[in-house]
Order: structure tokens, then sequence, then C-alpha cells
């Protein structure tokens, strides 16, 4: 073993120590009311959830003291309007959707859940293929047109690809898989692309922004092997994420996320000093994370800040926004937020408390408690936009065009 090899060992190994130290110092100056109130605060929104027929009942919500709610609540109304049912007699698609278990991947279920309910609201016929369920009986009942999964062997290992294949022969049906990327994989793409010429799969699809693939040389490799990829960008399913009324911003901070190293190092003095309402999966603070979308904007009604921390490469690339930024958008939430370099295309700089470092994420945070008015000005551009352009909505009728125009 070389000394430079040694020394690179050395290097990963203090920064390793370094991280677990950090990890440990987070949970160690957690703040104890945060704590303490966790189980009551769900308990309290579950409650509320039992009695939604008067916390989103549309008078209540028009009267209403929060002008959050007020515009919330009129711009889904007029989008649920406009999408209802849209494009039905102008396609005859029929989208089954591998969806994983909640509790194998939140992320999963929710972004695939989101998209099938979207497109069944605007008339496509859409069906979830369950995570143990017999595709072949799938197939034979629901006669998909187009099937949409995952590049990734949980997936792809619980799909019967001969019944597909038998399928395939005798009536229309396009598969797509998610455009993963060697960098973000552990396994080689080459040897997936030529799984996926054997299996005749006809398409990729990517939550990634269309101009970010398209500029990236390791896209390449998937339009050098024939395929094309369409676009499904993450947004706000208003079904489930919407302001409600009758409700007191009584929680300082809220942030429902599975645990990443990037939030140790924004949050920490935040989570310290501050009580508020951490959930979601890897959190030592959350004992029986249970995934429920339903009861989430009864929590995010109650948030004078929604917390939000993107992923290096969303840092580092204009690739993507979190599904977050959207959902806390719409459900009316004051937004503080690091700065992923899509956001200034996807959103106006009247948006969002927007910071560029720990330190400016952790004054922001100070700003917003000190004025809280402040929060609302700017979340309720944020609702504008997300109601304009950036909805499950919008993004179920991108794809169904977008298939339109597969060769």
């Amino acid at each position: 073993m070389t000394l430079n090899h040694l020394l690179q060992l050395a290097k990963k190994r203090k920064v390793k120590l370094q991280r677990s130290f950090e990890k440990h110092q987070f949970d160690w100056r957690f703040n104890s009311t945060s704590l303490q109130q966790h189980d009551l605060i769900l308990a309290q929104v579950e409650s509320a959830l039992r009695n939604k027929l008067i916390h989103e009942d549309i008078e209540n919500c028009f009267n209403s003291n929060d002008p959050l709610v007020q515009q919330g609540t009129r711009l889904r109304i007029d989008l649920e309007a406009l999408f209802k049912n849209c494009m039905t007699g102008l396609s005859d698609e029929r989208i089954m959707i591998q969806i994983p278990e909640a509790r194998f991947s939140p992320a999963g279920f929710s972004l695939f859940s989101n998209l099938m309910e979207s497109l069944n609201y605007i008339g496509i016929p859409a069906r979830a293929l369950g995570w143990e369920e017999d595709t072949q009986i799938a197939l034979d009942q629901f006669k998909p047109t187009v099937l949409l999964s995952s590049d990734h062997d949980e997936y792809l290992r619980r799909i019967d690809w001969g019944a597909i294949t038998r399928y395939k022969a005798s009536k229309h049906l396009r598969v797509g898989l998610s455009a993963a990327l060697e960098e973000y994989e552990s396994s080689p793409l080459l040897p997936r692309l030529a799984w996926a010429k054997k299996y005749q799969i006809d398409f990729y699809y990517s939550y990634r922004d269309k101009d970010y693939v398209k500029s990236r040389k390791e896209y390449q490799p998937f339009f050098d092997a024939g395929f094309n990829i369409i676009f499904i960008p993450f947004g706000a399913n208003i079904l489930h994420y919407f302001p409600v009324a009758e409700f007191e911003r009584d929680l300082n901070y809220v942030l429902m996320a599975s645990r990443k190293r990037e939030h140790i190092t924004y949050l920490k003095n935040i989570t310290s000093e501050y009580s508020g309402f951490l959930d979601g999966p890897g959190w030592k603070q959350v004992k029986n994370f249970q995934f429920n979308r339903e009861r989430d904007r009864y929590i995010y009604a109650r948030a004078k800040v929604g917390l939000n921390v993107h992923l290096p490469e969303q840092i580092d690339w204009a690739c993507e926004l979190n599904e977050r930024t959207y959902q806390l958008a719409a459900c009316g939430v004051p937004q503080l937020i690091d700065h992923p370099m899509l956001l200034d295309k996807m959103f106006g700089s009247k948006s969002f408390f927007i910071a560029e470092s720990p330190a400016q994420y952790f004054e922001l945070f100070k700003e917003l408690m000190h004025d809280p008015q402040l929060g609302v000005e700017k979340a309720l551009y944020a609702q504008k936009e997300v109601f304009a352009s950036h909805t499950t909505f919008h993004r179920a009728k991108s794809l169904i065009d977008q298939l339109k125009l597969l060769t």
C-alpha cells in the first residue's frame, strides 16, 4: 500500500469521524420541547383530519383570516375546474404505473401515486401495478397502453418480463423506465441499456429538467442506443397539498423529509434553539414514522416557516427542485430554502427566502421569527406560481402530450 493511498484512507476516515461527531452533536443539542410535543402534534392533526369537512369547507376557507388560505382555495378551485377530465376523448392512452410500498420507498410511493391520481383526474385511465401484484393478471384486467417503472433492481425483479413480452406480441404497449445516470446509480449504464434492448423497453423518462438532460454528456448513451427521454418534473399534487382553514401558525418550523447529511449542516442551530416539528425516515428523534399525504397539509397549516434543504447535486446542477418545494408552496407555507441551481428558472425572486450558506440560512430564519409577515408576502407569490405552472396536473397532461410525439 503506497503512502498516497494511506493518506487518502486517513483523509476519508477523518471526514467520516467529523460527520459522525456532527450528527451526534445535532441529536444531543436537539430542542427538548420539539421532542416532547412531536407525538402530541401528530395526534392533534390526526384529530383535525377526522374533521376535515370543517377545515376544508370552501366557505370557511374563503372567510379565513389567513390570506394564503383564501388565495390557495381560489386557485385550487379554478385549477381543478380547468383540468377536470380535460384529456377525455383526446387520447387513447391507459397508463399503468408500478408503485412501491410506502415503507420501502416513501418518495417513490409519493411520486408515482401523485402521477397516477393526476392522470385519472384529467381523464386518462391510470392504475397502479402493485408491489407484489401478478403482472399477467394486471395486464389482462387493465389492458394498458403504457407501463412506467423504475430502472432499479427492486422494481424490475418484481415484474414478469415474460408476461410483458407475450402481451406486447399481440397488443399495443410501450414500456418506459427512469433514466438513471451511472454517476448516481450503483450499476453501470451500458449493461442496463443492453438489458433494455433485450426486453424491448420503448423509452425512458426523467424527473430532471429538459435543458439539464440535453446538456449533460452522461445522458448521451441513452440517445446513442436509440432511446427517447420524456420529462416529468416534480410538482404539487393539489388533491392532497392545499391550504386548510381554522389553524394558528403555532409551530416555528416544519420539516418533513428523510434525514440527509445536508440537513445537519443547515439546521443544527435552528433545531437546537427553536422548537418545531421534524418528521421523516432516518431521524433519531422520530421513533415510528408513518407516511401519510392526507395528514401533511394539516401539519403545514400550523407552520410559520417550512424548512427546505436540497441535495448537493441539486445545488451544483440545474437539474431539479425537490418535491417539497412545490408542496410547501401549494400549502401556503413561507419557505426558507437553500439555493438549488434550478430555482431561479422555475420561480421568481420574490417567492422564497433564499440562503447561500448555512450561516445565512440561520440568520434568515431569525428574521422570519422576528417578523412572520415577511414570510407571508413571499409565500403568496410562491403559491401563485406553483398553481400556475407546477402541479402534477400540469405534469400529467405534459406526459400525455409527450407520448403523442414518441416515434
